[in-house]
Protein backbone atom coordinates (compact mmCIF):
# COMPACT_ATOMS: atom_id res chain seq x y z
CA UNK A 1 0.00 0.00 0.00
CA UNK A 2 2.76 2.44 0.93
CA UNK A 3 4.59 1.67 -2.33
CA UNK A 4 1.47 2.46 -4.34
CA UNK A 5 0.87 5.65 -2.35
CA UNK A 6 4.46 6.77 -2.92
CA UNK A 7 4.10 6.15 -6.64
CA UNK A 8 0.88 8.14 -6.80
CA UNK A 9 2.42 11.08 -4.93
CA UNK A 10 5.22 11.24 -7.51
CA UNK A 11 2.89 11.54 -10.51
CA UNK A 12 2.43 14.75 -12.45
CA UNK A 13 -1.23 15.81 -12.78
CA UNK A 14 -1.45 14.73 -16.42
CA UNK A 15 0.01 11.32 -15.57
CA UNK A 16 -2.60 10.35 -12.99
CA UNK A 17 -5.41 9.12 -15.26
CA UNK A 18 -3.23 6.98 -17.55
CA UNK A 19 -1.24 5.68 -14.56
CA UNK A 20 -4.39 4.53 -12.79
CA UNK A 21 -5.42 2.65 -15.94
CA UNK A 22 -2.03 0.96 -16.14
CA UNK A 23 -2.12 0.03 -12.47
CA UNK A 24 -5.54 -1.63 -12.56
CA UNK A 25 -5.13 -3.11 -16.03
CA UNK A 26 -7.81 -0.97 -17.67
CA UNK A 27 -6.28 1.61 -20.05
CA UNK A 28 -8.21 4.82 -20.43
CA UNK A 29 -8.49 4.22 -24.19
CA UNK A 30 -10.62 1.12 -23.66
CA UNK A 31 -10.13 -1.55 -26.31
CA UNK A 32 -6.82 -1.26 -28.12
CA UNK A 33 -7.56 -3.63 -31.00
CA UNK A 34 -4.71 -5.96 -30.05
CA UNK A 35 -5.61 -9.60 -29.40
CA UNK A 36 -3.92 -12.35 -27.44
CA UNK A 37 -2.02 -13.70 -30.44
CA UNK A 38 -0.58 -10.31 -31.40
CA UNK A 39 0.41 -9.42 -27.85
CA UNK A 40 1.96 -12.78 -27.02
CA UNK A 41 3.90 -13.47 -30.22
CA UNK A 42 7.67 -13.18 -30.12
CA UNK A 43 8.75 -9.91 -28.52
CA UNK A 44 11.67 -7.72 -29.53
CA UNK A 45 14.72 -7.78 -27.24
CA UNK A 46 14.05 -5.81 -24.07
CA UNK A 47 15.81 -2.53 -23.32
CA UNK A 48 18.65 -2.81 -20.81
CA UNK A 49 17.74 0.42 -19.01
CA UNK A 50 14.32 1.97 -18.30
CA UNK A 51 13.46 5.02 -20.41
CA UNK A 52 9.73 4.77 -21.11
CA UNK A 53 7.47 7.35 -19.48
CA UNK A 54 3.79 6.99 -18.67
CA UNK A 55 3.12 9.49 -21.45
CA UNK A 56 5.04 7.32 -23.95
CA UNK A 57 2.88 4.28 -23.14
CA UNK A 58 -0.30 6.36 -23.14
CA UNK A 59 0.48 7.81 -26.58
CA UNK A 60 1.22 4.36 -27.98
CA UNK A 61 -2.05 3.01 -26.56
CA UNK A 62 -3.93 5.94 -28.11
CA UNK A 63 -2.39 5.17 -31.50
CA UNK A 64 -3.33 1.49 -31.14
CA UNK A 65 -6.93 2.39 -30.27
CA UNK A 66 -7.51 4.62 -33.32
CA UNK A 67 -5.64 2.54 -35.92
CA UNK A 68 -8.28 1.03 -38.20
CA UNK A 69 -8.96 0.03 -41.79
CA UNK A 70 -6.82 -1.68 -44.39
CA UNK A 71 -3.40 -2.61 -43.07
CA UNK A 72 -4.38 -1.83 -39.48
CA UNK A 73 -3.26 -5.19 -38.13
CA UNK A 74 0.26 -4.69 -39.43
CA UNK A 75 0.29 -1.06 -38.27
CA UNK A 76 -0.75 -2.07 -34.76
CA UNK A 77 1.94 -4.75 -34.70
CA UNK A 78 4.56 -2.13 -35.60
CA UNK A 79 3.32 0.28 -32.93
CA UNK A 80 3.39 -2.47 -30.30
CA UNK A 81 6.81 -3.74 -31.38
CA UNK A 82 8.24 -0.21 -31.19
CA UNK A 83 6.80 0.28 -27.71
CA UNK A 84 8.05 -3.06 -26.40
CA UNK A 85 11.53 -2.51 -27.88
CA UNK A 86 11.86 0.54 -25.63
CA UNK A 87 10.72 -1.36 -22.53
CA UNK A 88 12.71 -3.40 -20.04
CA UNK A 89 11.78 -7.01 -19.43
CA UNK A 90 9.56 -6.13 -16.45
CA UNK A 91 7.98 -3.26 -18.38
CA UNK A 92 7.27 -5.54 -21.34
CA UNK A 93 5.64 -8.02 -19.00
CA UNK A 94 3.39 -5.34 -17.47
CA UNK A 95 2.41 -3.77 -20.80
CA UNK A 96 1.46 -7.11 -22.35
CA UNK A 97 -0.59 -8.09 -19.31
CA UNK A 98 -2.49 -4.80 -19.48
CA UNK A 99 -3.21 -5.31 -23.17
CA UNK A 100 -4.51 -8.87 -22.83
CA UNK A 101 -6.45 -8.16 -19.63
CA UNK A 102 -4.39 -10.52 -17.46
CA UNK A 103 -2.61 -8.10 -15.12
CA UNK A 104 -3.44 -9.80 -11.81
CA UNK A 105 -0.77 -7.99 -9.80
CA UNK A 106 -2.97 -7.49 -6.74
CA UNK A 107 -3.68 -3.76 -7.14
CA UNK A 108 -7.36 -3.89 -8.05
CA UNK A 109 -9.56 -0.78 -7.98
CA UNK A 110 -10.39 -1.23 -4.30
CA UNK A 111 -6.73 -1.41 -3.28
CA UNK A 112 -5.81 1.51 -5.52
CA UNK A 113 -8.66 3.62 -4.12
CA UNK A 114 -7.21 3.06 -0.64
CA UNK A 115 -3.77 4.04 -1.95
CA UNK A 116 -5.12 7.25 -3.52
CA UNK A 117 -6.69 8.27 -0.22
CA UNK A 118 -3.45 7.52 1.62
CA UNK A 119 -1.31 9.38 -0.92
CA UNK A 120 -3.57 12.43 -0.94
CA UNK A 121 -4.30 12.49 2.79
CA UNK A 122 -8.02 12.56 2.02
CA UNK A 123 -10.78 10.53 3.73
CA UNK A 124 -11.19 7.16 2.06
CA UNK A 125 -14.98 7.49 2.08
CA UNK A 126 -14.74 10.76 0.13
CA UNK A 127 -12.39 9.30 -2.50
CA UNK A 128 -14.51 6.19 -2.84
CA UNK A 129 -17.74 8.13 -3.25
CA UNK A 130 -16.20 10.50 -5.82
CA UNK A 131 -14.93 7.53 -7.85
CA UNK A 132 -18.34 5.91 -7.74
CA UNK A 133 -20.28 9.00 -8.77
CA UNK A 134 -17.79 10.05 -11.43
CA UNK A 135 -17.68 6.48 -12.69
CA UNK A 136 -13.93 6.90 -13.07
CA UNK A 137 -11.25 6.22 -10.46
CA UNK A 138 -8.71 8.13 -12.55
CA UNK A 139 -10.83 11.29 -12.47
CA UNK A 140 -11.39 10.94 -8.72
CA UNK A 141 -7.68 10.31 -8.15
CA UNK A 142 -6.81 13.47 -10.10
CA UNK A 143 -9.10 15.52 -7.89
CA UNK A 144 -7.82 13.94 -4.70
CA UNK A 145 -4.11 14.19 -5.53
CA UNK A 146 -4.30 17.76 -6.83
CA UNK A 147 -6.41 19.13 -3.96
CA UNK A 148 -9.61 19.24 -5.97
CA UNK A 149 -13.20 19.06 -4.74
CA UNK A 150 -14.33 15.52 -3.91
CA UNK A 151 -17.89 16.56 -3.06
CA UNK A 152 -19.39 15.45 -6.36
CA UNK A 153 -23.01 14.67 -6.93
CA UNK A 154 -24.85 12.31 -9.24
CA UNK A 155 -24.69 14.02 -12.61
CA UNK A 156 -27.16 13.16 -15.38
CA UNK A 157 -25.56 11.55 -18.44
CA UNK A 158 -22.43 10.57 -16.46
CA UNK A 159 -22.29 6.83 -15.76
CA UNK A 160 -22.25 5.80 -12.10
CA UNK A 161 -20.61 2.62 -10.89
CA UNK A 162 -23.46 0.18 -10.19
CA UNK A 163 -24.20 -1.24 -6.77
CA UNK A 164 -23.41 -4.94 -6.57
CA UNK A 165 -24.67 -7.76 -4.39
CA UNK A 166 -23.08 -10.31 -2.12
CA UNK A 167 -24.32 -13.89 -2.25
CA UNK A 168 -26.41 -16.03 0.06
CA UNK A 169 -26.97 -19.76 0.09
CA UNK A 170 -30.75 -19.49 0.29
CA UNK A 171 -33.57 -16.99 0.36
CA UNK A 172 -34.15 -17.69 4.04
CA UNK A 173 -30.47 -17.07 4.84
CA UNK A 174 -30.50 -13.84 2.85
CA UNK A 175 -33.63 -12.56 4.56
CA UNK A 176 -32.11 -13.25 7.97
CA UNK A 177 -29.23 -10.97 7.00
CA UNK A 178 -31.22 -8.14 5.40
CA UNK A 179 -34.36 -7.99 7.51
CA UNK A 180 -37.50 -6.76 5.72
CA UNK A 181 -36.58 -6.83 2.07
CA UNK A 182 -37.54 -6.31 -1.52
CA UNK A 183 -37.44 -9.75 -3.16
CA UNK A 184 -36.91 -9.30 -6.91
CA UNK A 185 -36.65 -11.63 -9.86
CA UNK A 186 -33.04 -11.96 -11.01
CA UNK A 187 -32.87 -11.94 -14.78
CA UNK A 188 -30.14 -13.51 -16.90
CA UNK A 189 -29.79 -10.27 -18.80
CA UNK A 190 -27.35 -7.41 -19.25
CA UNK A 191 -27.12 -4.67 -16.61
CA UNK A 192 -28.07 -1.25 -17.96
CA UNK A 193 -28.04 2.19 -16.42
CA UNK A 194 -30.28 4.62 -18.29
CA UNK A 195 -29.86 8.39 -18.04
CA UNK A 196 -32.30 10.91 -19.46
CA UNK A 197 -31.84 14.70 -19.48
CA UNK A 198 -34.50 16.26 -21.68
CA UNK A 199 -34.39 14.41 -25.01
CA UNK A 200 -30.80 13.28 -24.46
CA UNK A 201 -30.65 9.62 -23.41
CA UNK A 202 -27.56 7.60 -22.63
CA UNK A 203 -27.38 3.91 -21.81
CA UNK A 204 -24.39 2.56 -19.91
CA UNK A 205 -23.28 -1.02 -19.42
CA UNK A 206 -22.14 -2.52 -16.12
CA UNK A 207 -18.60 -1.42 -17.05
CA UNK A 208 -19.86 2.09 -17.93
CA UNK A 209 -19.48 1.84 -21.70
CA UNK A 210 -22.10 3.99 -23.44
CA UNK A 211 -24.16 1.89 -25.87
CA UNK A 212 -27.20 4.06 -26.66
CA UNK A 213 -26.75 3.78 -30.42
CA UNK A 214 -26.82 -0.03 -30.17
CA UNK A 215 -30.03 -0.27 -28.11
CA UNK A 216 -32.59 2.04 -29.74
CA UNK A 217 -35.52 0.24 -28.07
CA UNK A 218 -34.15 1.12 -24.61
CA UNK A 219 -33.58 4.73 -25.66
CA UNK A 220 -37.15 4.88 -27.01
CA UNK A 221 -38.52 3.43 -23.76
CA UNK A 222 -36.67 6.11 -21.76
CA UNK A 223 -37.96 8.91 -23.95
CA UNK A 224 -41.52 7.63 -23.49
CA UNK A 225 -41.36 8.04 -19.70
CA UNK A 226 -43.40 10.86 -18.12
CA UNK A 227 -40.22 12.42 -16.68
CA UNK A 228 -37.30 14.00 -18.52
CA UNK A 229 -34.73 14.06 -15.69
CA UNK A 230 -34.10 10.55 -14.44
CA UNK A 231 -31.41 7.91 -13.87
CA UNK A 232 -32.57 4.29 -13.76
CA UNK A 233 -30.86 1.00 -12.96
CA UNK A 234 -32.06 -2.24 -14.48
CA UNK A 235 -31.53 -5.19 -16.78
CA UNK A 236 -32.07 -5.58 -20.50
CA UNK A 237 -33.41 -8.92 -21.60
CA UNK A 238 -34.10 -10.54 -24.94
CA UNK A 239 -37.48 -12.27 -25.25
CA UNK A 240 -38.60 -14.89 -27.74
CA UNK A 241 -41.85 -14.62 -29.72
CA UNK A 242 -43.77 -16.20 -26.83
CA UNK A 243 -42.35 -13.76 -24.29
CA UNK A 244 -39.97 -16.28 -22.73
CA UNK A 245 -36.54 -15.04 -21.61
CA UNK A 246 -33.54 -15.72 -23.82
CA UNK A 247 -30.20 -16.81 -22.39
CA UNK A 248 -27.63 -14.11 -21.68
CA UNK A 249 -25.53 -14.74 -24.79
CA UNK A 250 -28.68 -14.67 -26.97
CA UNK A 251 -29.76 -11.44 -25.31
CA UNK A 252 -26.35 -9.99 -26.26
CA UNK A 253 -26.52 -11.20 -29.87
CA UNK A 254 -26.61 -8.61 -32.62
CA UNK A 255 -30.14 -7.99 -33.83
CA UNK A 256 -31.92 -9.15 -30.68
CA UNK A 257 -34.75 -6.87 -29.59
CA UNK A 258 -34.21 -5.90 -25.96
CA UNK A 259 -36.75 -5.16 -23.27
CA UNK A 260 -35.57 -3.05 -20.31
CA UNK A 261 -36.74 -3.97 -16.83
CA UNK A 262 -35.95 -1.41 -14.12
CA UNK A 263 -35.45 -2.13 -10.43
CA UNK A 264 -34.04 1.12 -9.03
CA UNK A 265 -34.02 4.87 -9.56
CA UNK A 266 -30.97 6.95 -8.65
CA UNK A 267 -32.21 10.39 -9.66
CA UNK A 268 -35.60 11.85 -10.47
CA UNK A 269 -36.85 15.36 -11.10
CA UNK A 270 -33.53 16.97 -10.26
CA UNK A 271 -33.01 15.13 -6.97
CA UNK A 272 -30.30 12.56 -6.23
CA UNK A 273 -31.90 9.56 -4.51
CA UNK A 274 -28.90 7.33 -3.79
CA UNK A 275 -28.88 8.14 -0.08
CA UNK A 276 -32.61 7.51 0.29
CA UNK A 277 -33.74 4.08 1.58
CA UNK A 278 -34.81 1.52 -1.00
CA UNK A 279 -38.47 1.58 0.03
CA UNK A 280 -38.60 5.29 -0.87
CA UNK A 281 -36.76 4.76 -4.15
CA UNK A 282 -39.16 1.95 -5.07
CA UNK A 283 -42.15 4.20 -4.53
CA UNK A 284 -40.62 6.88 -6.75
CA UNK A 285 -39.68 4.26 -9.34
CA UNK A 286 -43.26 3.02 -9.53
CA UNK A 287 -44.48 6.58 -10.06
CA UNK A 288 -42.26 7.25 -13.10
CA UNK A 289 -41.94 3.84 -14.81
CA UNK A 290 -44.92 1.88 -16.24
CA UNK A 291 -45.57 -1.56 -14.71
CA UNK A 292 -44.56 -3.40 -17.89
CA UNK A 293 -40.99 -2.06 -17.45
CA UNK A 294 -40.69 -2.98 -13.77
CA UNK A 295 -39.29 -6.19 -12.34
CA UNK A 296 -41.73 -8.35 -10.36
CA UNK A 297 -41.00 -7.75 -6.66
CA UNK A 298 -42.35 -8.68 -3.24
CA UNK A 299 -41.73 -6.65 -0.09
CA UNK A 300 -41.70 -9.03 2.86
CA UNK A 301 -39.99 -10.20 6.03
CA UNK A 302 -41.61 -13.64 5.80
CA UNK A 303 -39.18 -16.36 4.71
CA UNK A 304 -41.87 -18.73 3.46
CA UNK A 305 -43.44 -16.04 1.29
CA UNK A 306 -40.02 -15.05 -0.04
CA UNK A 307 -39.13 -18.68 -0.88
CA UNK A 308 -42.44 -19.12 -2.71
CA UNK A 309 -41.85 -15.92 -4.67
CA UNK A 310 -38.35 -17.12 -5.59
CA UNK A 311 -39.84 -20.27 -7.08
CA UNK A 312 -41.98 -18.15 -9.42
CA UNK A 313 -38.79 -16.60 -10.80
CA UNK A 314 -37.21 -19.99 -11.45
CA UNK A 315 -40.45 -21.33 -12.94
CA UNK A 316 -40.47 -18.39 -15.36
CA UNK A 317 -36.99 -19.35 -16.57
CA UNK A 318 -34.97 -16.74 -14.69
CA UNK A 319 -31.79 -17.09 -12.62
CA UNK A 320 -33.15 -16.67 -9.10
CA UNK A 321 -33.85 -13.65 -6.91
CA UNK A 322 -32.24 -10.60 -5.36
CA UNK A 323 -32.93 -9.90 -1.69
CA UNK A 324 -32.47 -6.19 -0.87
CA UNK A 325 -32.94 -4.53 2.49
CA UNK A 326 -35.78 -2.03 2.27
CA UNK A 327 -33.68 0.40 4.33
CA UNK A 328 -30.61 0.18 2.09
CA UNK A 329 -29.17 3.24 0.34
CA UNK A 330 -27.72 2.83 -3.14
CA UNK A 331 -24.04 2.12 -2.48
CA UNK A 332 -22.67 2.88 -5.93
CA UNK A 333 -19.69 0.74 -6.82
CA UNK A 334 -19.90 -1.37 -3.67
CA UNK A 335 -20.76 -5.01 -3.15
CA UNK A 336 -23.03 -4.20 -0.25
CA UNK A 337 -24.11 -6.70 2.38
CA UNK A 338 -27.61 -5.20 2.23
CA UNK A 339 -28.10 -6.73 -1.23
CA UNK A 340 -27.91 -10.51 -1.61
CA UNK A 341 -28.30 -12.64 -4.71
CA UNK A 342 -29.66 -16.16 -4.48
CA UNK A 343 -29.60 -18.53 -7.42
CA UNK A 344 -29.19 -22.27 -7.83
CA UNK A 345 -25.59 -23.42 -8.01
CA UNK A 346 -24.76 -26.21 -10.44
CA UNK A 347 -21.81 -28.52 -9.95
CA UNK A 348 -19.88 -30.67 -12.38
CA UNK A 349 -17.11 -33.18 -11.82
CA UNK A 350 -14.52 -32.40 -14.49
CA UNK A 351 -11.01 -33.59 -15.30
CA UNK A 352 -7.92 -31.39 -15.09
CA UNK A 353 -6.25 -31.41 -18.51
CA UNK A 354 -3.66 -28.66 -18.00
CA UNK A 355 -2.78 -25.68 -15.84
CA UNK A 356 -1.14 -22.31 -16.39
CA UNK A 357 1.53 -20.73 -14.25
CA UNK A 358 0.04 -17.91 -12.19
CA UNK A 359 0.81 -14.21 -12.20
CA UNK A 360 1.18 -11.59 -9.48
CA UNK A 361 0.83 -13.11 -6.03
CA UNK A 362 0.27 -16.51 -7.68
CA UNK A 363 3.59 -16.42 -9.50
CA UNK A 364 5.34 -19.74 -9.01
CA UNK A 365 2.09 -21.68 -8.61
CA UNK A 366 0.08 -23.57 -11.19
CA UNK A 367 -3.22 -21.73 -11.08
CA UNK A 368 -5.56 -21.50 -14.07
CA UNK A 369 -6.99 -24.99 -14.65
CA UNK A 370 -8.04 -26.31 -18.07
CA UNK A 371 -11.14 -28.43 -17.49
CA UNK A 372 -12.49 -31.30 -19.56
CA UNK A 373 -15.64 -33.38 -19.67
CA UNK A 374 -15.65 -37.05 -20.58
CA UNK A 375 -16.13 -37.68 -24.28
CA UNK A 376 -16.31 -40.85 -26.32
CA UNK A 377 -13.84 -43.73 -26.16
CA UNK A 378 -11.86 -42.44 -23.20
CA UNK A 379 -11.30 -38.95 -24.59
CA UNK A 380 -11.85 -35.65 -22.78
CA UNK A 381 -13.36 -32.48 -24.23
CA UNK A 382 -12.23 -29.12 -22.92
CA UNK A 383 -15.13 -26.95 -21.71
CA UNK A 384 -13.48 -24.10 -19.85
CA UNK A 385 -10.90 -22.72 -17.46
CA UNK A 386 -10.90 -21.36 -13.92
CA UNK A 387 -8.46 -19.93 -11.40
CA UNK A 388 -11.13 -19.15 -8.79
CA UNK A 389 -11.90 -20.79 -5.46
CA UNK A 390 -8.39 -21.98 -4.61
CA UNK A 391 -6.71 -21.49 -1.25
CA UNK A 392 -2.95 -21.05 -0.92
CA UNK A 393 -2.71 -24.55 0.52
CA UNK A 394 -4.57 -26.00 -2.47
CA UNK A 395 -2.39 -24.06 -4.90
CA UNK A 396 0.75 -25.38 -3.24
CA UNK A 397 -0.46 -28.99 -3.42
CA UNK A 398 -1.81 -28.54 -6.94
CA UNK A 399 1.49 -27.14 -8.22
CA UNK A 400 3.49 -30.09 -6.95
CA UNK A 401 0.96 -32.72 -7.99
CA UNK A 402 0.34 -31.44 -11.52
CA UNK A 403 4.05 -31.19 -12.20
CA UNK A 404 4.34 -34.81 -11.05
CA UNK A 405 1.86 -35.94 -13.72
CA UNK A 406 2.92 -33.46 -16.41
CA UNK A 407 3.19 -34.79 -19.95
CA UNK A 408 4.57 -31.71 -21.68
CA UNK A 409 4.63 -27.95 -21.87
CA UNK A 410 3.33 -25.57 -24.48
CA UNK A 411 5.46 -22.48 -24.02
CA UNK A 412 4.38 -19.03 -25.09
CA UNK A 413 5.81 -15.82 -23.62
CA UNK A 414 4.43 -15.51 -20.09
CA UNK A 415 1.67 -18.06 -20.73
CA UNK A 416 3.26 -21.30 -19.65
CA UNK A 417 0.80 -24.16 -19.95
CA UNK A 418 1.59 -27.47 -18.27
CA UNK A 419 -0.33 -30.37 -19.78
CA UNK A 420 -1.03 -33.29 -17.46
CA UNK A 421 -2.28 -36.83 -17.57
CA UNK A 422 -6.11 -36.75 -17.18
CA UNK A 423 -6.17 -38.31 -13.73
CA UNK A 424 -7.60 -35.76 -11.30
CA UNK A 425 -11.29 -34.99 -11.00
CA UNK A 426 -12.24 -31.62 -9.56
CA UNK A 427 -15.71 -30.53 -8.44
CA UNK A 428 -16.58 -27.25 -10.12
CA UNK A 429 -19.39 -24.93 -9.06
CA UNK A 430 -20.84 -22.84 -11.87
CA UNK A 431 -23.79 -20.65 -12.68
CA UNK A 432 -24.51 -22.45 -15.91
CA UNK A 433 -23.10 -22.98 -19.38
CA UNK A 434 -23.42 -21.19 -22.68
CA UNK A 435 -22.84 -22.04 -26.30
CA UNK A 436 -19.30 -21.29 -27.39
CA UNK A 437 -17.08 -21.91 -30.39
CA UNK A 438 -13.99 -21.37 -28.27
CA UNK A 439 -13.89 -24.93 -26.96
CA UNK A 440 -14.26 -28.22 -28.90
CA UNK A 441 -17.38 -29.22 -26.96
CA UNK A 442 -19.32 -26.22 -28.24
CA UNK A 443 -20.07 -25.03 -24.71
CA UNK A 444 -18.30 -22.96 -22.07
CA UNK A 445 -18.71 -22.76 -18.30
CA UNK A 446 -20.11 -19.61 -16.71
CA UNK A 447 -18.50 -18.28 -13.51
CA UNK A 448 -16.73 -21.55 -12.76
CA UNK A 449 -14.91 -21.97 -9.43
CA UNK A 450 -13.18 -24.86 -7.69
CA UNK A 451 -14.95 -26.52 -4.78
CA UNK A 452 -12.67 -29.46 -4.14
CA UNK A 453 -10.68 -32.25 -5.72
CA UNK A 454 -12.63 -35.51 -5.85
CA UNK A 455 -10.14 -38.12 -4.64
CA UNK A 456 -13.03 -40.57 -4.51
CA UNK A 457 -13.60 -40.41 -8.28
CA UNK A 458 -11.54 -41.53 -11.23
CA UNK A 459 -11.44 -39.73 -14.55
CA UNK A 460 -13.69 -42.44 -15.99
CA UNK A 461 -16.40 -41.28 -13.55
CA UNK A 462 -16.26 -37.61 -14.51
CA UNK A 463 -19.32 -35.93 -16.00
CA UNK A 464 -19.81 -36.39 -19.72
CA UNK A 465 -19.95 -33.68 -22.36
CA UNK A 466 -23.63 -34.62 -22.78
CA UNK A 467 -24.24 -33.80 -19.10
CA UNK A 468 -22.53 -30.43 -19.54
CA UNK A 469 -24.62 -29.63 -22.60
CA UNK A 470 -27.79 -30.47 -20.69
CA UNK A 471 -27.19 -27.34 -18.58
CA UNK A 472 -27.87 -25.22 -21.66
Amino acid sequence: MEALAALLRALAPDEIVPAVGLLVGSPRQGRLGVGWASALRERPPAASEPSLTIADVDRAFSRLAVTQGSGSQRARAEILADLLARATTDEQDHIVRVIIGELRQGANEGVLTDAVAKAAGRPLADVRRAAMLLGDLGAAATRALTGGDLDVGLTPLVGVQPMLAATAASVTDALALTGPASVEWKLDGARVQVHRAGDDVRVFTRTLHEIGERVPEIVEAARALPIDDVVLDGESLGLDLDGNPLKFQDTMSVGTTLQPFFFDVLRAGGDSLIDRPLHERKAILASVVPPRLLLPTLDTADAAAAEAFARTSLDAGHEGVMIKSLDSPYQAGRRGNTWRKVKPVHTLDLVVLAAEWGHGRRRGWLSNLHLGARGDHGTFVMVGKTFKGMTDALLEWQTAELQRIAIGDERMPDAHVVHVRPEHVVEIALDGVQRSSRYPGGVALRFARVRRYRDDKSAAEADTIQRVRELL
